[in-house]
């Protein structure tokens, strides 16, 4: 089981927010995503933005 990362760089957003989150799991790496779009960018946690997160999940560790 490799790192699994979620780069927030990849999403336009008003913040220009440059945080990367990763995790071993992909539970892990969801929970940790979900709050942090809850909390700093606003969204619902709700089906749709959990399965939006799970889409932008990728092998291995954010680049610099």
């Amino acid at each position: 089981m490799g790192r699994k990362f979620i780069d927030c760089r990849e999403v336009p957003s008003e913040t220009h927010c440059s945080i990367a989150i990763a995790a071993d799991s992909e539970n892990e790496l969801i929970e940790a995503a979900v709050q942090h779009a809850v909390a700093v960018h606003g969204h619902h946690d709700d089906e749709q933005l959990r399965g939006q997160l799970r889409q932008a999940i990728h092998e291995g560790t954010p680049p610099p």
